[in-house]
């Protein structure tokens, strides 16, 4: 049989995921020519913002290569642009003259940036942000110039400020909204996000109008006038301040537009024998401009392309994801809510987490998560699929984990799922799908996955599910890469092992000096690797590294718990858990002369004065006259104890002088996540010592030491590390295993998660077996220790840091 003629207009990836389904369908029906504008193949066009950022190549993101055009008999016409449709006589013609005679037409043209209607838009240096030589002139531009403004806080907009910023320009961007993705997120996490951007050096014009853009008297752009009659420095200027599909070519054709290619649910246009996909297409008053829709567009075009006729396209439910290494944030559905929605909210900004899920008639119909998406991919499939989640409601917001999927709590998550259940929503590729491919042809990493599947090739969410599929199908051939070997952030190719080798080796000890040594792309960092690489040099040095508040979060820079309103809490420090009546006495007198709203005893044996104003922290901690109960910190938090021998008749051991004594030891100890202990007087553990960093439990014959345990939103019991017989070998294995900890665990790793990465053998091991190693580490600490002071008593001396108490800026408010 003759083959039909399919012709497609446009060789971006909603277009060619079109032809790659119909391939599937129909490999021997059609005979194709594919016209591109760019001289490239096929390539991701979401990875363009790591390749600006220097994260990845243009080769790495390229899609479909030209033996794939040559093995599946296509014939690409690359740097070619359609300029004339014939639908009479079906046949297209294009800029250099050649024609193509269709049976079928595939429209795929895609969309342009939108180019603001402003005095200075033609200058040299003003671009949009669509495609590879977008980038390139990115890139180009920042070897040689130092100003960069970027109009529109969207997703590119931010994409392209960040990569920017990494490649050493001062990147500034304006936009018209209250706060950033004002159509992804809401404000709380808008803010969230500003805050974490502007730690990387970015700045930010808000509800900012750009009126004109100046030039140099050579042509080129060198600044930006704002309606408010501001302006601002721009060598460069990127227009991401929105997309226009194009339809120049189809309007001349005749077929019906507006706001993009109108298309039924076939995907047909106006003449059926035309179909259109992706970014140039309306379906229902629609013009989709993210990935995953297009990709539902396109197996839906291909099924009726194929003659098939089953499928049908009703829309998508869309979520978003920014590409920014660092920064987590996921956003689907009808998260602002509206009349008959309910809210679930979870705020924590001093962790960086924010969630907000909007339940409507018992569905899950919106969800917009910060700091924490893991479950991202989780909530999008229950409000795509309409579940009901009136039974789990209580434990909606802890996510799949608490939950469990279709009652296999506890179980491995990929092995829960069957086959026919998405894995990559961005490319629509199921379980079944991804096991096919592994055991077809013997894949053994997820780079390997991605290119036979797409899945996990887009913007990355599920590319830990993917690993654990390959796990799970291949088991120990598996070549997977631990965290442990990821690179700390974006900043660098270094991981958070080779980083503190580094700082060891070369005898490393100022923030500065350290990023110019190990070759940071950005000289000042970021939110994600200054706090890490500060905690870094001040616990491989004591003494000789000098801390760098500025690398800290609020919490820490402010000593105080920031609150959802901007207040502060404060924890002064009970040693032990035990006060006296004088201390309680002085709690109550500040509780009332400041106006103190709640006075609150904590789950760790401390009272907590909650919303102090930040001007009043000095004199709060002054009339206190108490230590800091470092409840802000990554650092020694409390321990709590039971009263023990001295009181209970339960009790074997003198439990409270024995927490007493460790938190004393401990005090001003700053560690890579917060430490928590406890001690109990005898086996009824009283203390609950068997969910903390470190659990001490007194027996009648001494104390069993209990590591690794975590009481937070997934409970892990300690493991039994050691039995001792004397309070001063408590001491001691207590404190060198809190010091290999120190040494060993990454920034913001619990000692549970480290514990589980090297082993309970490797500690027992060090702390255990070798006696000089355990003493080392022992005194180690100690040493590290002595140089720690008081950090509220330091505050109240320091007449330099009285600015930071004058007032609470702003932005601080939502400050991871």
């Amino acid at each position: 049989m003759e083959k039909l003629k399919l012709v497609m207009i446009g060789n971006g990836m909603a277009g060619v995921r079109t032809l790659e389904e119909l391939l599937k369908l129909a490999p021997d029906l059609y005979e194709i020519a594919v016209f591109g504008a760019e001289p490239h193949p096929n390539y991701n066009r979401i990875l363009l913002s790591p390749v600006l950022a220097g994260e990845q190549t243009f080769e790495e993101i390229v899609l479909n290569d030209l033996d794939w055009y040559r093995d599946n008999g296509i014939d690409l016409r690359l740097g070619c642009k359609v300029v004339d449709i014939d639908r009479e006589n079906r046949r297209v013609t294009a800029s250099d003259g050649s024609q193509a005679e269709y049976d079928r037409l595939l429209v795929a043209t895609g969309s342009s940036p939108f180019i603001l209607p402003i005095p200075g838009k033609d200058l040299q240096g003003v671009i949009g942000y669509r495609d590879i030589a977008d980038t390139r002139a990115m890139m180009e531009t920042a070897r040689s110039h130092r100003h960069a403004l970027v109009i529109g806080g969207g997703l590119l907009g931010l994409e392209a400020a960040n990569g920017l910023r990494l490649r050493g320009m001062e990147v500034t961007v304006v936009h018209l909204g209250d706060w950033l993705l004002d159509r992804q997120l809401d404000r709380t996490a808008g803010k969230l996000l500003q805050n974490a951007l502007e730690a990387r050096g970015i700045k930010f014009r808000l509800n900012t109008n750009t009126a004109a853009l100046l030039d140099d008297g050579q042509g080129r752009v060198a600044s930006a006038h704002f309606s408010d009659g501001e302006e601002c420095p721009a060598d460069l200027v990127v227009m991401a301040a929105g997309i226009r599909p194009n339809v120049e070519l189809a309007e001349r054709a005749g077929l019906a537009c507006d706001r993009g290619i109108r298309v039924d649910d076939y995907l047909r246009t106006a003449d059926p024998a035309i179909y259109a996909v992706g970014e140039c297409a309306n379906h229902r008053g629609i013009a989709y401009g993210l990935v995953a829709p297009l990709f539902e567009q396109a197996r839906v075009c291909a099924d009726h392309l194929a003659r098939l006729g089953n499928a049908r396209y009703e829309g998508s439910v869309t979520s978003t994801k920014l590409k920014v290494t660092g920064i987590d944030l996921f956003s689907a559905g009808d998260f602002m809510g509206g009349e008959g929605t309910e809210t679930i909210t979870f705020s924590d900004p001093i962790g960086g987490v924010y969630k907000k899920l909007v339940v409507k008639d018992d569905v899950l119909v919106g969800a917009c998560l910060y700091g924490d998406t893991a479950d991202g991919g989780w909530y999008f499939r229950q409000i795509r699929e309409q579940h009901n989640v009136a039974e789990i409601r209580d434990l909606l917001m802890f996510g799949e984990n608490a939950i469990g999927d279709a009652g296999h709590q506890g179980q491995d998550k990929a092995m829960a799922m069957s086959d026919e259940m998405e894995v990559c929503g961005c490319n629509g590729v199921c379980k079944g799908t991804i096991v096919k491919a592994i055991r077809e042809n013997g894949l053994l990493s997820v780079d390997e996955v991605k290119k036979h599947t797409k899945a996990a090739s887009s913007c990355g969410s599920c590319a830990r599910l993917v690993e654990q599929i390959l796990i799970n199908t291949v088991g120990g051939a598996a070549d997977v890469k631990p965290k442990s070997e990821k690179p700390v952030c974006g900043c660098t190719d270094l991981n958070h092992g080779q980083v503190r080798q580094a700082i060891r080796e070369q005898r490393l000890t100022g923030m500065g000096e350290a990023m110019k040594a190990m070759e940071w792309r950005s000289p000042d960092g970021c939110a994600t690797c200054r706090p890490a690489l500060n905690y870094y040099l001040i616990s491989t040095w004591p003494g000789e590294a000098k801390d760098d508040p500025q690398s800290r979060l609020i919490n820490e820079r402010a000593h105080a718990n920031i609150q959802k309103d901007g207040t502060y809490s404060v924890v002064p420090r009970m040693w032990g858990g035990v006060t006296s009546p004088a201390e309680l006495r002085r709690i109550a007198d500040v509780a009332e002369k400041y106006k103190v709203p709640m006075v609150k005893v904590t789950g760790g044996q401390r009272i907590d004065l909650l919303g102090v104003k930040k001007e009043d922290l000095p004199n709060v901690w002054r009339e206190l006259g108490m230590p800091s109960g470092h409840a802000y910190g990554k650092s020694i938090r409390t321990v709590k104890t039971c009263v023990g021998s001295e009181f209970c008749r339960f009790g074997t051991q003198n439990s409270t002088q024995m927490g007493i004594d460790l938190e004393h030891a401990l005090f001003g100890m700053w560690s890579p996540h917060k430490v928590k202990l406890a001690v109990s007087g005898c086996p009824r553990n009283c203390a609950e010592s068997g969910i903390k960093d470190v659990g001490v439990i007194g027996v009648d014959s001494g104390w069993e030491i209990y590591i690794g345990g975590n009481g937070g939103i997934k409970t892990e019991a300690g493991e039994f590390f050691v039995k001792v017989g004397s309070a001063g070998e408590v001491m001691e294995y207590s404190l060198a295993f809190l010091q290999l900890y120190r040494e060993e665990a990454f920034y913001l790793e619990r000692t549970v998660h480290y514990l589980h990465r090297v082993g309970l053998e490797h500690i027992r091991q060090a702390v255990l077996e070798d006696g000089e190693r355990r003493k080392a580490l022992h005194q180690r600490l100690l040493f590290a220790l002595s140089f720690e002071q008081d950090p509220w008593q330091q505050q109240i001396g320091n007449p330099a840091l009285k600015k930071e108490f004058e007032r609470i800026p702003v932005r601080e408010t939502e400050t991871a």
